[in-house]
């Protein structure tokens, strides 16, 4: 099936002298970034990444002009990959979308087939952009935590930036998966709503002090933290013996000030995570557990919003202001 000559897309550009465009519009079929899979768009997502992207408050675009949306989720119109067929529903994150290559926010896109993951069918469109980039994120901080030795009887595990996207999948996730969840948040009118995802306990961010020796009295077995910075350093020093910390997110800062004393002397240890180039059979495997067994029970309450790709700009702004909670997911299709 060929797609049309013309479609409309969230065309992100910079003119010579610098100035950012972005809005959505019609673009030329034939100015699509390549790839072996073709796919009609129904939903994406807005992520933090979208949000720097879409205003240019981070250079996120390696070239212009590109379409934004790391997140995307379609179906098959035509493919050159012997794995996928017209018909068959597939999504995608990260791999470079909206950074090299056009992304989801568009009636179109190319995919290349080696990141390009079948739909789980559990899972519908709208569903597997609630979850996304964050909550693959949650996941694979999951993961890499359970990996290295994290178990629920060791005691309970912290999410920072706990109202966010990925904070917020990662504590009803954490919750399913067995785990004695604790949610740190500036935001306090929405305790209540963390508390229904799953937090035993909820901590103010702007009254939580960490202590400042190299090791302070452990408070939690582990972490998952979205914010990067000071509040990162500060964990180090809390984290009881043999626990992990998944560093997923640097909204707070891109320093880290610590010293080796909590990974030598108490075994903690900080895992990386790179979702966007996670590789594809853990991909796969990961989508799978996310459809099925880690799967949130409170996904429908976690998307705030749905969205038209004409209301893109309001929502990053919101967004940076940190005005946002939870997942907004963007319908495509008209």
């Amino acid at each position: 099936m060929p797609i049309p000559s013309h479609f409309k897309a969230f065309r992100i550009d910079q003119t010579d002298q610098g100035e950012h465009r972005a809005e959505w519009g019609p673009m030329p079929a034939e100015q699509l970034s390549n790839g072996d899979v073709t796919v009609r768009v129904h939903y994406s997502s807005v992520n933090y990444k979208d949000a720097l992207a879409g205003t240019g408050s981070g250079k996120i675009l390696r070239r212009f002009p590109l379409n934004g949306g790391i997140d995307v989720a379609g179906e098959v119109v035509a493919s050159e990959a012997d794995d996928f067929q017209p018909g068959d529903k597939v999504l995608a994150t990260g791999c470079g979308l909206s950074e090299t290559r056009d992304g989801g926010y568009a009636h179109y896109i190319h995919l290349d087939s080696r990141w390009t993951i079948p739909l789980p069918d559990e899972l519908d469109y709208e569903q597997a952009m609630t979850l996304g980039t964050a909550g693959f994120t949650a996941a694979l901080s999951l993961y890499r935590m359970e990996a290295n030795g994290q178990t629920p009887d060791m005691g309970p595990v912290v999410v920072t930036g706990a109202t966010g996207g990925v904070g917020s999948l990662a504590v009803n996730m954490l919750t399913k998966a067995g785990y004695e969840v604790h949610a740190i948040s500036g935001k306090l009118d929405r305790f209540d709503w963390l508390q229904q995802l799953g937090a035993v306990q909820c901590v103010d961010r702007n009254e939580l002090f960490l202590g400042d020796q190299p090791l302070e009295s452990g408070a939690w077995a582990g972490a998952i933290d979205n914010v990067g910075g000071e509040l990162l350093s500060g964990l180090t020093r809390v984290i009881k013996p043999w626990g992990s910390i998944a560093s997923c997110g640097m909204a707070g800062g891109l320093e880290l000030h610590t010293t080796v004393m909590p990974f030598i002397i108490r075994g903690v240890s900080l895992l990386g995570i790179n979702s966007a180039n996670c590789p594809t059979p853990l991909r796969k495997q990961l989508w799978q557990r996310l459809a099925v067994q880690w799967r949130p029970d409170q996904l429908a309450g976690i998307c705030q919003q749905v969205v038209t790709p004409e209301q893109l700009n309001e929502v990053f702004s919101t967004m940076l202001a940190g005005g946002s909670v939870g997942r907004t997911v963007v319908k495509i299709d008209g």
